[in-house]
């Protein structure tokens, strides 16, 4: 999120003021506030503003404490659940696992990543009762509406206030009444509320209904759950279209509710001929090969596979080097203060015992063809081939430590950095305890114009360093130069503990950093005191620079898999919030520092959360692909190969056989319904069922009314 951060100082004006309030207060009856407050240099100041906005931390309520003790388990200081750092979802009772806040202050998608997490330890437990309780639902026969006139049902949802508060909802029902085509129309508080959902099923049986349209949020996240509906309605799950009245509507036309609703007619007007024009879409059957592949042998990697294999499935690690572990092999201890090194052997002991799970060390991908629920990659080692067909992958390809050149790094052996510190420190160096003054200097690498984001666990990372210096050596002198001091959630308490123990906190800028000397044999820093505002120099016998995390940007890897990488070279998410733990391409999923920087049981956590997600498609044994596909008319084929070349997921291919070889076909299992083919090509042979001229006409005829 450091982006945004950048973004909104720099491009939008915003101020970021480093101080301390002390009183707000309101001014008269101007309804204003005056905000009294004395920044970092001591200077007292007071200005007004229309509108104070709170920040307010996390706490654990009342009702989870008493829970809590019902249950035994074991709380933190700051009262929320204690749980291990390689066990990040599990209680201090066995059977009982933690997700979201109560596990610690966190945000959206770490908690989504968590509940996913959870799901999966919960589910390795219960692997072999899997089934016995499952009862089959009894499918609905779809009925046959081809041919038939269109009757549409209309079902305009209020979403509380979120739509009813801006849009005049019972005014655009009753104009829904008067379309083309339209046999019903209704207006519900909560259209996707199971109440809701049952009695639209029954309305669609009793008025006949061949097709609907639900004005509401946004299809990317209700969409499936209406057509569900539709289905349980025997109806066609494709013969259903959105409009979008809370998004694209009330959300961005609050301030002006008779133009918010007039739109709110305009786009339900468009979705009712769009929908007139569907027609039932068929879904391919696929079945799912039940393994698991692995790609990276680090602690993210090694915890999806643990958990894909308690689960009963066959999963097999690629790791490119000659050793399980990653960058975890280079660390000392935890913030929690645990071993590494005894963990991760551990770890790696389990996986090496585990009969489901097959290692493949200094192994390469060197080709993946196939899809969802039906991969073969294959595997280059030792300049022989194998071929692994796998159902799902999980992509833990981890990162790197930036190597530095900044601060004299390279030339004087006192200058290493904190995975150089971490090696001493498991050797037991004893040089170390007879330091007299240690300077860490942070965000080295990170939060810099070519690498803007935050590394995230470099200050936890220091901070602890610093406190078992002073633990080694109380006398010794330990200073910790940064920019920003982000010991997020419970990390906070170290940074107290830290402060408690004498370790020296300076602030400096990105733009007066931090210099660094050697003379007369003496390590000198240089850095301006933020509160004094004078410059210090420090004499260091050993300097330690926090690195960046760098990603690996695996470009072959992506290309493989048709998955994204951002601008710094991490892989893209599906959604940063609904999907944080897989890719836009089915089957397949994301865990570890591939995805961003993170710590130990984060990491872990999300290699459950991955595992969790895969076993949602290999426990189902068959799955169906999308009907909104592209296909080609093959007689308006002119074999230009744009489509061929276009395609991010490589679903057009030339068809080999029979009387329209050498033109354009569509795999419909690869398809992703994107358009770009549709769009691209030259001859009009593609079309995107679902989204076909005539549908699309249809909306674009009808906007034309509201212009």
């Amino acid at each position: 999120f450091e982006r945004f951060y950048d973004t909104a100082r720099e491009k939008h004006g915003v101020r970021f003021i480093r101080s301390r309030v002390h009183t707000i207060n309101p001014v008269g009856d101007s309804g204003d506030l005056e905000l009294r407050y004395i920044t970092e240099t001591g200077e007292l100041k007071t200005e007004i503003f229309d509108m104070v906005v709170l920040s307010i931390g996390m706490q654990t309520s009342k009702a989870a404490l008493e829970l809590a003790q019902k249950l035994g388990i074991e709380l933190t200081p700051g009262k929320f659940c204690k749980t291990d750092t390689f066990n990040p979802v599990a209680t201090s009772r066995p059977g009982i696992y933690v997700c979201g806040a109560f596990q610690g202050p966190k945000d959206i998608p770490q908690a989504v990543v968590d509940s996913s997490a959870a799901a999966a330890a919960a589910g390795e437990i219960l692997a072999g009762a899997r089934d016995t309780l499952t009862k089959t639902k009894e499918a609905v026969p779809e009925t046959n509406v081809v041919n038939e006139r269109p009757r549409i049902g209309v079902f305009v949802c209020r979403c509380g206030i979120n739509i009813a508060g801006v849009v005049d909802v019972p005014a655009v029902r009753d104009y829904a009444a008067g379309l083309p085509y339209v046999e019903y129309v209704s207006d519900n508080l909560y259209s996707c509320s199971q109440d809701t959902q049952e009695n639209m099923s029954q309305i669609i049986k009793q008025k006949n209904l061949n097709r609907v349209v639900v004005a509401a949020c946004t299809p990317k996240t209700h969409e499936p759950l209406f057509q569900e509906t539709l289905v349980n309605a025997g109806l066609n799950k494709y013969l259903f279209e959105m409009a979008n009245i809370r998004n694209h509507d009330s959300w961005v036309h609050k301030n002006s509710p008779q133009l918010a609703t007039r739109k709110a007619m305009d786009l339900v007007r468009m979705a009712v001929n769009k929908v007139a024009l569907m027609a039932p879409l068929k879904e391919a059957e696929l079945d799912i090969i039940p393994k698991a592949m692995v790609v990276g042998g680090g602690i993210a990697g090694m915890a999806a596979a643990k958990s894909l294999a308690r689960q009963g499935y066959e999963t097999h690690i690629v790791e490119k080097s000659d050793r399980l572990g990653g960058q975890a092999l280079n660390l000392f201890r935890t913030a929690a203060g645990e071993d590494v090194q005894q963990k991760l052997a551990a770890m790696v002991a389990e996986v090496q015992g585990d009969a489901n799970i097959h290692v493949h060390l200094g192994a390469a991908i060197s080709g993946v063809d196939g899809f969802v629920g039906s991969f073969k990659t294959t595997l280059s080692a030792n300049g022989k081939e194998e071929v692994l067909e796998h159902g799902v992958a999980v992509v833990a390809t981890g990162g790197s430590p930036y190597r530095p050149t900044e601060y004299g790094h390279g030339t004087d052996p006192r200058i290493v950095t904190s995975l150089d510190l971490d090696r001493r420190l498991m050797a037991g160096d004893p040089a170390l305890r007879a330091l007299n003054s240690a300077v860490f200097i942070q965000c080295v690498g990170s939060r810099e114009p070519e690498r803007p984001y935050c590394s995230r666990v470099c200050c936890t990372h220091s901070v602890d360093n610093a406190v078992h210096l002073k633990e080694m050596n109380p006398e010794m002198n330990v200073f910790v130069l940064y920019r920003d001091m982000r010991t997020y959630g419970e990390r906070e308490l170290l940074y107290k503990k830290a402060r408690s123990l004498g370790v020296i906190f300076i602030r400096f800028a990105r733009e007066d950093k931090p210099k660094v000397r050697v003379e007369n044999g003496k390590l000198l820093v240089a850095v301006t005191d933020h509160i004094l505002g004078r410059p210090l120099e420090l004499e260091a016998d050993l300097i330690t620079l926090a690195t960046a995390i760098l990603p690996n940007r695996d470009e072959q890897l992506a290309n493989f898999f048709k998955v994204p990488l951002n601008a710094d070279g991490f892989f893209v998410e599906r959604h940063a919030k609904l999907g944080p733990s897989e890719f836009a391409t089915d089957g397949v999923f994301l865990c570890g520092l591939a995805h961003y920087p993170k710590p130990i049981d984060e990491a872990i956590a999300q290699g459950q959360a991955a595992a969790s997600r895969a076993v949602t498609l290999l426990s189902r044994k068959k799955i169906f692909t999308s009907g909104t596909v592209a296909e080609v008319d093959q007689r308006m084929c002119s074999q230009c190969g744009v489509c061929v070349s276009i395609c991010p997921y490589s679903a057009p291919a030339w068809t080999e056989k029979g009387p329209f070889a050498g033109r354009a076909q569509v795999n419909p299992v690869l398809c992703k319904g994107c358009g770009l083919c549709v769009a691209s090509c030259r001859s009009g042979a593609i079309h995107l069922k679902g989204f076909d001229n005539d549908q699309i006409f249809a909306q674009i005829f009808n906007l034309s009314e509201a212009v």
